[in-house]
């Protein structure tokens, strides 16, 4: 829940304090603050008109599985809970977005130098991205343990 609170509470000072669209620098302009809504997904991912749609049904068909996965793992694997529950946080802190309001997900974070620039993300993506990586690293360790527990 931190990182749902974290996400709404920066975004809402995002739309009070930013006009859309209008760079805000707060690190030289390697870092930004930009607001802007994404009506798509990730990385400025789209399906058209239908994308509000989509995506929150495929946002809550994930958090399905991931609250699973949470439920089938081990106190002891906190490493593995902790992933998951950045990635759950991220995906309901965005997806409270989508069903908001139309305008799409408030992103405001803006990394790059000059003219080259990543995409605008915010606090939720954030945690969906560190909670992916984490949780990739740790499923590849535990497949790596199985097998050598099965070769041995």
């Amino acid at each position: 829940m931190l990182v749902v609170a974290a996400d709404v509470v920066t975004k809402r000072i995002a739309m009070a304090h930013l006009d859309y669209g209008v760079p805000r620098d707060v690190i030289g302009d390697w870092l930004r603050f930009t607001l802007v809504f994404n009506r798509g997904a990730a990385f400025g991912t789209s399906v058209g008109d239908a994308s509000r749609w989509i995506f929150t049904a495929l946002a809550v068909a994930i958090l399905v599985v991931l609250v699973r996965m949470a439920h089938q793992a081990a106190r002891e694997e906190g490493w593995k809970l902790l992933a998951l529950g950045l990635i759950c946080g991220g995906a309901i802190g965005n997806l409270v977005d989508r069903l908001r309001w139309t305008q799409g997900v408030v992103d405001f974070v803006d990394v790059g130098i000059g003219a080259h620039r990543f995409w605008v993300f915010n606090v939720a993506d954030s945690a969906v991205s560190v909670g992916a990586v984490l949780l990739v690293l740790i499923l590849w360790a535990e497949e790596r343990r199985a097998r050598s527990t099965v070769a041995a």
